[in-house]
């Protein structure tokens, strides 16, 4: 990627005044305090892009005070000064993302394109009304409004290679509802999803002139640091094993074996890609017009068998969990262990199935400069250790910002011209 040199964003202009016409339009992003949206914003951010982000406050934090916790870590680990996004506090869930009429005309006037990021991941939910319906279907419908009504027609969304469903054999870029089966609802909503943008490009007789769908795979941490923010997918197994070895002696249980219990066959692949690589060739494709109308497959050329993956969980464990004493009076063995557990995990299984294979051709024809890091078992330790000393989640990778003045998290700021 290119890195253009950094301007400032003031904190507090109001949203009335306007930028200078020959200012560089903003990306709309959500989704932006995810894992994957954090790194959207560090690399969107180095190739000189403003950005604006729609984000909702937390009970912890205003909007603002999210995102710049982002920036200030961001800034931290690269020892340079970032831009600040414009903060758009709103609710994608919400008609018309609950913005007010201000804030839609600042999106109108300054905004050109919009990345749709956030989603839910949420694997089982009966209720439409709940998630991942919530997010991942009525979230974009109302994204897809608002990107009506301001008069955003290039649309870029992160979906996920598991559009596929139970599929086998060699799955297509181009390929959405072939009359699979899912093996979760997650899946579901992600096909939906993808479904409702395509209907609404001019093509198909909507108003968008492009719609640009990006399909990773199960996106793990930082394939040079470790650092992630969400625990799923291979974490699951992870915390799994270390959670098992606060009840058992070290050395008397097989990762391998326990993913056996389970009914995972070790000779199955999975598929994982690293959150930097996935960022890397979005910040890219985002940032080339031609790109533009095409869905890419963002996953890994090698899988990891799950075999691999047992292995990994049983060094991980033992180098960096705290392991049970022998006099405890209650150690278990690993088939009690799986026996109880193997109802929670119940959820994972259809996760952990064998994956097939996916066609990378557009991914190669874009991002040919940005080859997807191999997952040897150093790098995916590297990932293990740091969520592990982050206990999964329970302690936050990310600082808390000193919160921004009120009129920054109210209302959109301004690019000095």
């Amino acid at each position: 990627m290119s890195y253009a040199r950094l301007g400032l964003f003031s904190p507090s202009s109001p949203p009335s005044i306007a930028l200078k016409s020959t200012a560089p339009k903003s990306l709309l992003l959500t989704g932006a305090t995810g894992l994957l949206g954090s790194y959207l914003i560090r690399d969107l951010l180095l190739d000189g892009r403003n950005l604006a982000v729609l984000v909702r406050s937390s009970r912890k934090q205003p909007a603002a005070a999210r995102v710049e916790a982002i920036v200030v870590h961001w800034e931290e680990t690269l020892g340079k000064k970032l831009p600040r996004p414009v903060v758009l506090n709103g609710d994608l869930t919400q008609p018309l993302c609950r913005l007010d009429a201000d804030a839609r005309r600042w999106v109108a006037s300054h905004c050109d394109e919009l990345l749709h990021n956030a989603a839910s991941l949420t694997f089982r939910g009966s209720d439409r009304d709940a998630e991942p319906w919530r997010t991942n279907v009525t979230g974009t419908k109302q994204v897809l409004e608002l990107a009506r009504e301001t008069g955003l027609r290039h649309f870029h969304h992160v979906s996920t290679a598991y559009v596929c469903g139970l599929r086998t054999g060699l799955v297509m870029e181009d390929e959405i509802d072939v009359g699979q089966q899912f093996g979760n609802d997650y899946e579901r909503t992600k096909v939906e999803a993808e479904t409702l943008i395509h209907a609404a490009t001019r093509a198909a007789g909507g108003f968008l002139d492009t719609a640009t769908i990006y399909r990773p795979s199960i996106i793990v941490g930082d394939s040079c640091t470790g650092w992630t923010s969400t625990y799923h997918g291979l974490f699951a197994g992870l915390r799994f094993g270390h959670t098992l070895l606060t009840r058992v002696v070290k050395g008397t249980t097989s990762g391998p074996a326990l993913l056996g219990l389970i009914g995972v066959a070790l000779h199955d692949t999975k598929n994982f890609v690293p959150v930097d690589w996935v960022s890397a060739v979005i910040a890219h494709a985002v940032q080339t017009p031609s790109a533009r109308g095409t869905t890419y497959h963002l996953t890994h050329p090698e899988p990891l068998s799950m075999d691999t993956v047992g292995r990994l969980i049983q060094e991980a464990v033992e180098c960096y969990s705290q392991d049970a004493s022998p006099d405890d009076p209650d150690l278990c063995d690993e088939q009690w262990f799986a026996d109880t557990l193997g109802t929670q995990l119940d959820i994972y299984k259809s996760y952990l199935r064998n994956d097939p294979a996916f066609d990378r051709t557009h991914t190669a024809a874009i991002a040919s400069h940005l080859p997807c890091p191999p997952l040897g078992m150093p790098t995916l330790m590297k990932m293990a250790r740091f969520a592990i000393d982050h206990d999964f989640g329970r302690k936050s990778p990310l600082k808390t910002a000193a919160n921004p003045s009120p009129a920054a998290s109210t209302r959109p700021s301004v690019a000095r011209s």
